[in-house]
Protein backbone atom coordinates (compact mmCIF):
# COMPACT_ATOMS: atom_id res chain seq x y z
CA UNK A 1 0.00 0.00 0.00
CA UNK A 2 1.52 3.39 -1.21
CA UNK A 3 1.89 5.88 1.54
CA UNK A 4 2.14 10.12 0.80
CA UNK A 5 4.48 12.38 2.34
CA UNK A 6 2.04 13.17 5.08
CA UNK A 7 1.40 9.42 6.31
CA UNK A 8 4.86 8.52 5.63
CA UNK A 9 7.31 9.48 8.86
CA UNK A 10 10.75 8.45 6.86
CA UNK A 11 9.51 10.66 3.89
CA UNK A 12 11.79 13.23 2.80
CA UNK A 13 9.80 14.46 -0.09
CA UNK A 14 8.33 17.75 0.02
CA UNK A 15 4.93 18.40 2.34
CA UNK A 16 2.22 19.79 1.43
CA UNK A 17 2.09 23.47 2.05
CA UNK A 18 0.90 24.32 5.57
CA UNK A 19 1.67 27.54 7.62
CA UNK A 20 0.42 26.51 10.64
CA UNK A 21 2.79 25.38 13.64
CA UNK A 22 1.99 21.73 13.80
CA UNK A 23 -0.42 20.61 17.28
CA UNK A 24 -0.80 17.45 19.12
CA UNK A 25 -3.43 15.48 19.22
CA UNK A 26 -4.84 12.50 21.40
CA UNK A 27 -6.73 9.49 19.46
CA UNK A 28 -8.14 6.69 22.15
CA UNK A 29 -8.68 3.05 21.06
CA UNK A 30 -11.17 1.98 23.41
CA UNK A 31 -11.25 -1.69 23.02
CA UNK A 32 -14.59 -3.39 23.93
CA UNK A 33 -15.82 -6.37 23.03
CA UNK A 34 -14.85 -8.64 20.44
CA UNK A 35 -12.30 -6.83 18.69
CA UNK A 36 -14.47 -3.79 18.51
CA UNK A 37 -13.11 -0.17 18.92
CA UNK A 38 -15.29 3.01 19.81
CA UNK A 39 -15.98 5.42 16.27
CA UNK A 40 -17.88 8.52 16.16
CA UNK A 41 -19.04 10.43 13.04
CA UNK A 42 -17.50 14.26 13.34
CA UNK A 43 -19.84 17.17 12.96
CA UNK A 44 -18.99 20.85 12.92
CA UNK A 45 -15.18 20.77 12.48
CA UNK A 46 -12.57 19.72 9.57
CA UNK A 47 -13.35 16.07 9.08
CA UNK A 48 -17.04 16.48 9.26
CA UNK A 49 -18.91 13.84 8.33
CA UNK A 50 -15.74 11.65 8.55
CA UNK A 51 -15.37 8.70 11.35
CA UNK A 52 -12.93 8.86 13.73
CA UNK A 53 -11.73 7.69 17.22
CA UNK A 54 -12.37 9.77 20.77
CA UNK A 55 -9.60 12.04 21.05
CA UNK A 56 -8.80 15.84 21.40
CA UNK A 57 -6.06 18.57 21.66
CA UNK A 58 -3.13 18.32 24.67
CA UNK A 59 -3.26 20.91 26.64
CA UNK A 60 -0.04 22.72 28.39
CA UNK A 61 1.40 20.46 30.98
CA UNK A 62 -0.71 17.84 30.25
CA UNK A 63 -0.06 13.86 29.61
CA UNK A 64 -0.74 12.03 27.35
CA UNK A 65 -3.18 9.43 29.60
CA UNK A 66 -4.23 12.39 31.56
CA UNK A 67 -5.96 13.94 27.57
CA UNK A 68 -6.91 10.63 26.61
CA UNK A 69 -9.13 9.72 29.79
CA UNK A 70 -10.05 13.76 29.70
CA UNK A 71 -11.25 13.76 26.25
CA UNK A 72 -13.16 10.62 26.34
CA UNK A 73 -15.17 11.82 29.39
CA UNK A 74 -16.01 14.88 27.99
CA UNK A 75 -16.97 13.48 24.63
CA UNK A 76 -18.98 9.82 25.56
CA UNK A 77 -19.10 9.88 29.96
CA UNK A 78 -17.21 6.74 29.67
CA UNK A 79 -14.05 6.21 32.32
CA UNK A 80 -11.64 4.45 30.77
CA UNK A 81 -8.53 2.14 32.76
CA UNK A 82 -5.35 1.15 31.54
CA UNK A 83 -4.04 3.23 29.10
CA UNK A 84 -0.67 2.85 27.11
CA UNK A 85 0.85 4.67 24.07
CA UNK A 86 0.15 2.17 20.57
CA UNK A 87 1.65 4.56 18.29
CA UNK A 88 1.47 7.76 16.57
CA UNK A 89 1.18 9.07 12.80
CA UNK A 90 1.87 12.75 10.98
CA UNK A 91 -1.31 14.05 9.78
CA UNK A 92 -0.93 17.38 7.40
CA UNK A 93 -4.39 18.59 6.24
CA UNK A 94 -3.27 20.96 3.50
CA UNK A 95 -7.00 22.10 3.04
CA UNK A 96 -7.51 23.20 6.42
CA UNK A 97 -4.19 24.55 6.82
CA UNK A 98 -3.51 22.09 10.00
CA UNK A 99 -1.09 19.86 10.93
CA UNK A 100 -0.99 17.30 13.73
CA UNK A 101 0.88 14.97 15.55
CA UNK A 102 -1.79 11.79 16.87
CA UNK A 103 -1.14 10.66 19.37
CA UNK A 104 -2.74 6.80 19.75
CA UNK A 105 -3.33 5.58 22.93
CA UNK A 106 -5.10 2.33 23.84
CA UNK A 107 -7.20 1.62 27.05
CA UNK A 108 -10.75 -0.43 28.07
CA UNK A 109 -13.81 0.64 29.71
CA UNK A 110 -13.19 0.81 33.59
CA UNK A 111 -16.91 -0.64 33.36
CA UNK A 112 -16.95 -3.64 31.13
CA UNK A 113 -21.28 -3.25 30.85
CA UNK A 114 -20.54 0.29 29.00
CA UNK A 115 -19.12 -1.78 26.02
CA UNK A 116 -23.09 -3.42 25.91
CA UNK A 117 -24.25 -0.33 24.15
CA UNK A 118 -22.86 2.51 22.37
CA UNK A 119 -22.55 5.66 24.73
CA UNK A 120 -23.83 8.81 24.97
CA UNK A 121 -23.50 11.55 22.31
CA UNK A 122 -21.87 14.86 25.28
CA UNK A 123 -21.09 16.98 22.61
CA UNK A 124 -23.67 17.07 19.90
CA UNK A 125 -21.87 19.94 18.43
CA UNK A 126 -19.19 18.07 17.67
CA UNK A 127 -20.22 14.08 17.02
CA UNK A 128 -22.92 12.90 15.29
CA UNK A 129 -23.33 9.42 17.25
CA UNK A 130 -20.75 6.90 18.43
CA UNK A 131 -20.79 2.76 17.75
CA UNK A 132 -18.88 0.03 18.83
CA UNK A 133 -17.21 -1.09 15.25
CA UNK A 134 -15.23 -4.23 14.81
CA UNK A 135 -11.52 -3.56 13.68
CA UNK A 136 -12.00 -5.75 10.30
CA UNK A 137 -14.96 -3.61 9.77
CA UNK A 138 -12.71 -0.46 10.10
CA UNK A 139 -10.30 -1.93 8.32
CA UNK A 140 -12.57 -2.38 5.31
CA UNK A 141 -14.02 0.93 5.33
CA UNK A 142 -10.34 2.14 4.83
CA UNK A 143 -9.60 -0.57 1.92
CA UNK A 144 -12.88 1.16 0.51
CA UNK A 145 -11.78 4.76 0.69
CA UNK A 146 -8.32 4.26 0.08
CA UNK A 147 -9.35 2.82 -3.32
CA UNK A 148 -11.98 5.49 -4.22
CA UNK A 149 -9.61 8.05 -2.90
CA UNK A 150 -7.04 6.34 -5.96
CA UNK A 151 -9.89 6.60 -7.89
CA UNK A 152 -10.98 9.98 -7.62
CA UNK A 153 -6.97 11.22 -8.27
CA UNK A 154 -6.99 9.76 -11.72
CA UNK A 155 -10.46 10.48 -12.34
CA UNK A 156 -11.59 14.14 -13.89
CA UNK A 157 -15.07 13.71 -12.84
CA UNK A 158 -14.22 12.99 -9.43
CA UNK A 159 -10.84 14.48 -8.93
CA UNK A 160 -12.71 17.45 -6.32
CA UNK A 161 -13.80 14.81 -4.22
CA UNK A 162 -10.30 13.30 -3.54
CA UNK A 163 -9.48 15.85 -0.84
CA UNK A 164 -12.67 15.35 0.97
CA UNK A 165 -13.65 11.99 2.33
CA UNK A 166 -17.03 13.04 2.99
CA UNK A 167 -18.09 13.98 -0.64
CA UNK A 168 -16.57 10.57 -1.99
CA UNK A 169 -19.90 8.64 -1.84
CA UNK A 170 -18.52 6.28 0.79
CA UNK A 171 -21.06 5.22 3.53
CA UNK A 172 -18.33 5.59 6.53
CA UNK A 173 -15.65 7.57 5.68
CA UNK A 174 -12.61 8.05 7.82
CA UNK A 175 -11.44 10.80 9.35
CA UNK A 176 -7.06 11.75 7.90
CA UNK A 177 -5.42 10.58 11.21
CA UNK A 178 -6.89 7.17 10.94
CA UNK A 179 -7.11 6.65 7.13
CA UNK A 180 -2.88 7.43 7.75
CA UNK A 181 -2.61 4.85 10.92
CA UNK A 182 -3.63 2.09 8.03
CA UNK A 183 -1.31 3.41 5.35
CA UNK A 184 1.64 3.38 8.13
CA UNK A 185 0.75 -0.29 9.33
CA UNK A 186 -1.65 -1.60 7.15
CA UNK A 187 -1.47 -5.04 8.63
CA UNK A 188 -1.99 -3.63 12.13
CA UNK A 189 -3.69 -5.40 15.02
CA UNK A 190 -3.89 -2.64 17.77
CA UNK A 191 -6.01 -5.14 20.22
CA UNK A 192 -3.14 -7.77 20.07
CA UNK A 193 -0.34 -5.15 20.68
CA UNK A 194 -2.49 -3.89 23.52
CA UNK A 195 -2.54 -7.07 25.16
CA UNK A 196 1.26 -7.59 25.01
CA UNK A 197 1.65 -4.44 26.70
CA UNK A 198 -0.57 -4.39 29.12
CA UNK A 199 -1.57 -8.23 29.85
CA UNK A 200 -5.22 -7.38 29.37
CA UNK A 201 -7.50 -10.46 28.70
CA UNK A 202 -10.95 -9.64 27.34
CA UNK A 203 -13.74 -11.43 30.30
CA UNK A 204 -15.80 -14.12 28.60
Amino acid sequence: MSTTPDSDPTTTAAPPAVTTIPRVGIAVLIFGRANQVLLGERKGSHGAGTWALPGGHLEPGETWAACAAREVLEETNLAVSGLRFLTATNDVMAAENKHYITIYLGCTPTRREDCRAPPPVMEPNKCREWRWVEWEEVTRWYRLQDEAEKLAATDFTARNSAGNPARLGLEHPLFLPLMNLFRQQQYWLPLQEYQLLTGWEEDR
